[in-house]
């Protein structure tokens, strides 16, 4: 043989040896899967927020009227919303990684597209792909977390860094924006992700492990696309109350679309033989009054950061960035708690944990609603807001806990878009029934005194609703976490 054809015949060989030698060995460290998947919680949750102190700029530079500027955060929700369930079933059975993947490459493209719109349509349209790559992205980082730690203490730990790092990207993105806008452009706040996407990206596909459990099932199409139209269009229903109301025929029949929509779902999920929400799944206590809780909590909880961004500006004038930094330490709150919660469900239990924590949020929204048009940044901002926010925390991660435990493994990436769907959804309805209250409040005046008034009551309802989550807990989430046999 030629020293020719022997190199030939050896390169394939050297080849497999250098891509053993590249290849991660076993499983990851578990310090890395959690870290990998909180990247990808963080960035979905800080476009939520990320983007509300950079609409004026976006209306300046892109010629957007009020309802564009509505829908550039609404296109995201709702789409995030909508596919929720729908990408966390897909991970089940086409793979948590690939799904990990998918979702975040989608959503990298999508930011960058959104960076440099030159129109407005163009940033709407990637603002809608954004919330479609969140929606594949944000299941699968739950699942893989709990798929790649056992039940018990550990868990609950990672589960509560998952929750302490989604929380504070929502914390974070009055922050991010202010400091984005003022230094940059409004369209760094978009562009921002790319580096940070990209680098998660090549670091997930390198050492994350593939894991699924569909059994060769398919994807329930019938369902998925019922489902994913019925929450899209509720969504949608909701966000057009701020402009028209509760009983606008452009608000009532969406609403109503939407809940036939659902109902055609859950008759279609009775009947089919790999339903892509198996219906039995909401008997199970634990998934049914987790989610139900995460509701609840959501639409008081999700609204907290909008009223008291807009209470700094509107009211006591701060600057965005200033506004940012007046909530940072309502944003280190929020870790705490979620990182102490574990600590606390071993000795006190989830469920007890989960109410002393909405305990803690109701004397922070009790507190927020006696706010003043003239309030102090200790009383008035300061001091209430750390209560409501290490309440937020310390209920989040035993909620997620409860809700995640004594799953099938075929059910985990389902579960997990369940519960980031009732708090999305929860969050949803709450801003926009608080918004309508707080508008109706202060009677379209925007005087500085009025927009306090209306503000105030939004907390104050909020404060009922938490009150209402708390007697819920008690009567309906089970004691401890399910154990798998």
């Amino acid at each position: 043989m030629t020293p020719m054809l022997e190199s030939a015949d050896a390169a394939p060989a050297r080849i497999s040896r250098l891509s053993a030698r590249l290849r991660p060995r076993g499983t990851p460290p578990m310090w890395l899967v959690v870290a990998l998947t909180c990247a990808g919680q963080f960035l979905v949750v800080l476009d939520v927020s990320v983007v509300n102190v950079a609409l004026p700029s976006m209306r300046t530079g892109l010629g957007l009227g009020e309802q564009g500027l509505q829908w550039v955060v609404n296109a995201y929700a709702i789409a995030f919303a909508g596919f929720m369930l729908l990408g966390g079933r897909a991970g089940d059975l086409y793979g948590r990684k690939r799904m990990f993947l998918v979702g975040l490459g989608l959503f990298t493209l999508a930011s960058a597209a959104g960076g440099l719109a030159q129109d407005d349509w163009q940033l709407l349209v990637a603002r809608t792909v954004q919330g479609l790559g969140a929606a594949v992205l944000a299941p699968s980082t739950l699942t893989i977390l709990t798929a790649s730690v056992p039940e018990g203490a550990a868990r609950a730990r990672a589960i509560g860094t998952w929750t302490a790092v989604g929380a504070g990207g929502g914390a974070a993105g009055g922050l991010v924006g202010g400091l984005l806008v003022e230094t940059l452009s409004w369209r760094w706040v978009l562009l921002i992700n790319v580096p940070v996407g990209a680098v998660v990206l090549c670091a997930a596909a390198y050492f994350l492990t593939e894991g699924r459990a569909g059994d060769g099932r398919r994807l329930d199409l019938p369902g998925a696309l019922l489902v994913t139209a019925g929450l899209g269009t509720l969504a949608y229903g909701i966000s057009q109350t701020e402009a028209a109301g509760w009983t606008a025929p452009a608000t009532l029949l969406p609403l109503l679309a939407g809940l036939v929509l659902l109902g055609a779902f859950l008759a279609v999920e009775a009947r089919t033989a790999s339903p892509l929400m198996p219906l039995g799944l909401l008997r199970v206590r634990s998934v049914s009054s987790a989610n139900v809780s995460m509701f609840l909590c959501g639409s008081a909880m999700f609204c907290m950061w909008f009223f008291m961004t807009l209470y700094v500006q509107n009211v006591l004038g701060y600057t965005p960035l200033e506004a940012g930094l007046a909530l940072v330490p309502s944003s280190l709150a929020v870790i705490l708690g979620s990182k102490l919660a574990p600590r606390l469900m071993r000795p006190v239990g989830p469920r007890n944990v989960a109410a002393l924590g909405t305990l803690v949020a109701v004397a922070g929204f009790a507190w927020q609603s006696t706010m003043t048009a003239d309030g102090s940044y200790a009383t008035a901002i300061l001091f209430p807001g750390i209560l409501m926010m290490l309440g937020a925390g310390l209920a989040a991660t035993p909620l997620a806990s409860l809700a995640t435990s004594g799953t099938a493994p075929e059910e985990a990436g389902l579960v997990s878009g369940l519960v980031n769907t009732s708090r999305t959804m929860g969050g949803s309805l709450g801003l926009a029934v608080l918004s309508t209250l707080a508008a109706s409040e202060s009677a379209g005046s925007a005087s500085p005194q009025a927009l306090t008034e209306g503000y105030a009551l939004a907390f104050r309802v909020g404060t009922v609703v938490l009150v209402a989550g708390v007697v819920l807990m008690w009567v309906w989430l089970p004691r401890r976490a399910v154990q798998l046999p």
